[in-house]
C-alpha cells in the first residue's frame, strides 16, 4: 500500500480551464467582483484586506466564469489531492488527511443545508451563511492547518473561489463572510477532535522474531514496520480497531498458501516471463499513487460529469474517504495482530515453512519494492473496496471509469465497473510480487464490510432516525 520509488510531478493547483474575455468591460467587472468578496472574508482569516494584492487583469481573464456548487467541492478535493502529492504523503496518513478534509467540508455544509444526519460538528450554523462559502472555507482552514507550508496556496484559491461564485443577488457579502467563518470553525472542530486520535503516539519498540511466517525486516531499508499506531489509532466511523478484525491467514502447511505463494513466485518476480508488459504498467500504476488519490479523482469526475448537488457531492467524499481512513485503521491493526511475513521472505525462506510443495529460493526479488510493514492483510485492496463500495452505492457497480496517477503521467485503465477495478488493485499486487492472493481477497472483504458500516450509520437522511 505504500508507494515504492515515487516518481516527482510538479504540483497541480486546481483550476478551470481559462476562457477569453469577450471585452474589457467583463474583466474589469470580474476584477471588482473579486475584490468585493475578498473585503468580505479577509477579515475572517485575520488578514487585512490590503495585504492581498488586486487582482491582475490576467486573473481576471482565467476566472471569467461562474463556478457551480459543485465544482467547489470538486475543486478543493483536487486541491487536496494536490497537496497530498506536493508533500510526498504516504498512503496511511493520505487516507487520514482525506477524512478530515471531507468531513469538515460535509459537517460544513450540511449543518447549513440540514439534509442528512452531520457526522461531527452538530453546533448550529450562522442564519444567513452561504453553503459554497462554508464549503470553500472549510477545506481552506483544514488545509491549511494540515500543510501549512502550502498555506499561500490555499489563500490564492479560496480568493478565486470566492471571486467566482455566482452573482445573483442572493449571495451578499455577509452570507458569504458567515459562511467561510463557518466553514473553518467546523474544520477546527473536527482537527482539535483528531489530535487526540493516536496519529502521533509512538509505539513500543518493535520485537523482530526468526519464527517462519512472522514479519521480518524487508530491503532496501531493513528497518521496523511503518504506521504501526494506525493498529491503535481511533476509527473516524467503526467502533473499534478490532471491530473488523479478518481470521488468520492460511496456515503454512496448507494447500491454500502453498498455492497463493506459487502464483505470486511466477508472476511477481522482478524477471518474470508471465507478466506482460501491460500487466507489470498496470501493477507501478496502482502503486505509483496514493489509493486517496487515485479514487478522490475518479469520484470528482462522477460527481462533476453526474451534477450531483452540493450537499450529495460533499456527503458522497465524506462517506468514501472516512471508509477509506477506517479500513486503513482496521487493516493495520490486523496487520500488527497476525504479523505476518512477505512473500520476498517467504519465497527466499520456504525451506522453513514445513510445506512440501514450496521450494525456496533465495534470490528471488519482487518487481516492486516491499512495503515496510507486515503482509496479511493487503492495504491497497482494502482501501479501494472501501472506496469503490461507497461509489458504487451512489453510482451504481456498473459505472466506467478512468485510473489516472500524477506520478505515471499518460498512463491510465479504463474500468467498465467498481468490482472490476478493486479485482485489478488485487492482480497488481500479486504481479508486483508483494501481496498473496489470500491476503487481498480478506483485505477486500474487510473494506466491503467498513463501507456498509459507513454507509448504513453515517450522515443518513435527516428523515431517517431507525
Amino acid at each position: 500500500m505504500t508507494a515504492g520509488p515515487r516518481h516527482d510531478a510538479k504540483p497541480r493547483w486546481f483550476g478551470t480551464p481559462a476562457r477569453k474575455q469577450a471585452a474589457g468591460t467583463r474583466r474589469d467587472d470580474n476584477t471588482m467582483k473579486a475584490r468585493r468578496r475578498i473585503a468580505a472574508w479577509s477579515g475572517v482569516l485575520l488578514v487585512p484586506a490590503l495585504m492581498w494584492p488586486a487582482f491582475p487583469s490576467n486573473t481576471a481573464r482565467a476566472e471569467d466564469t461562474d463556478i457551480s456548487p459543485t465544482q467547489v467541492i470538486a475543486q478543493w478535493n483536487a486541491a487536496m489531492i494536490d497537496a497530498l502529492e506536493l508533500a510526498h504523503t504516504p498512503p496511511p496518513p493520505a487516507m487520514r488527511v482525506g477524512a478530515i478534509v471531507q468531513a469538515s467540508v460535509f459537517d460544513a455544509v450540511d449543518g447549513i443545508t440540514r439534509r442528512y444526519d452531520r457526522f461531527h460538528v452538530q453546533t448550529a450554523a450562522p442564519r444567513r451563511a452561504l453553503p459554497t462559502a462554508a464549503a470553500a472555507g472549510a477545506a481552506h482552514e483544514a488545509l491549511s492547518v494540515l500543510f501549512p507550508d502550502q498555506a499561500a496556496s490555499f489563500d490564492t484559491l479560496l480568493a478565486t473561489t470566492l471571486a467566482r461564485l455566482p452573482d445573483d443577488g442572493q449571495q451578499d457579502p455577509e452570507a458569504i463572510r458567515q459562511g467561510v467563518a463557518w466553514g473553518a470553525a467546523v474544520a477546527d472542530a473536527i482537527i482539535a477532535w483528531r489530535t487526540g486520535d493516536g496519529f502521533t503516539s509512538v509505539p513500543p519498540p518493535y520485537q523482530p522474531t526468526d519464527t517462519p511466517g512472522r514479519w521480518q525486516p524487508t530491503p532496501p531499508l531493513f528497518g521496523p514496520p511503518a504506521f504501526r499506531q494506525f493498529a491503535g489509532m481511533t476509527p473516524f466511523a467503526i467502533d473499534s480497531a478490532s471491530q473488523f478484525l479478518p481470521p488468520a491467514p492460511p496456515a503454512l502447511t496448507s494447500a491454500r498458501y502453498a498455492q497463493d505463494v506459487a502464483e505470486v513466485e511466477a508472476v511477481g518476480s522482478a524477471t518474470s516471463g508471465l507478466r506482460s508488459p501491460f500487466d507489470g504498467q498496470t501493477a507501478l500504476l496502482w502503486q505509483s499513487d496514493a489509493p486517496v488519490a487515485i479514487w478522490d479523482r475518479a469520484a470528482d469526475t462522477l460527481i462533476t460529469d453526474r451534477r450531483l448537488r452540493l450537499t450529495d457531492a460533499a456527503r458522497l467524499l465524506a462517506q468514501a474517504n472516512i471508509a477509506m481512513a477506517d479500513a486503513v485503521i482496521a487493516i493495520w491493526n490486523a496487520k500488527n495482530y497476525y504479523d505476518s511475513w512477505r512473500p520476498i521472505t517467504a519465497i527466499q525462506q520456504a525451506g522453513t515453512d514445513g510445506n512440501p510443495l514450496t521450494d525456496a529460493d533465495p534470490g528471488w526479488q519482487p518487481l516492486i519494492v516491499t512495503p515496510p510493514f507486515q503482509e496479511y492483510p493487503a492495504g491497497h485492496p482494502g482501501v479501494s473496496q472501501a472506496a469503490a463500495a461507497v461509489l458504487a452505492a451512489h453510482f451504481g457497480d456498473y459505472t466506467a471509469f478512468t485510473v489516472t496517477s500524477a506520478n505515471l503521467p499518460g498512463v491510465d485503465r479504463r474500468q467498465p465497473s467498481f468490482t472490476a477495478a478493486v479485482a485489478q488493485v488485487t492482480d497488481a499486487r500479486i504481479l508486483g510480487g508483494i501481496h498473496f492472493r489470500f491476503a487481498c481477497d480478506t483485505a477486500t472483504a474487510m473494506g466491503r464490510a467498513i463501507a456498509a458500516y459507513v454507509l448504513h450509520t453515517q450522515m443518513r437522511p435527516a428523515h431517517q432516525h431507525a
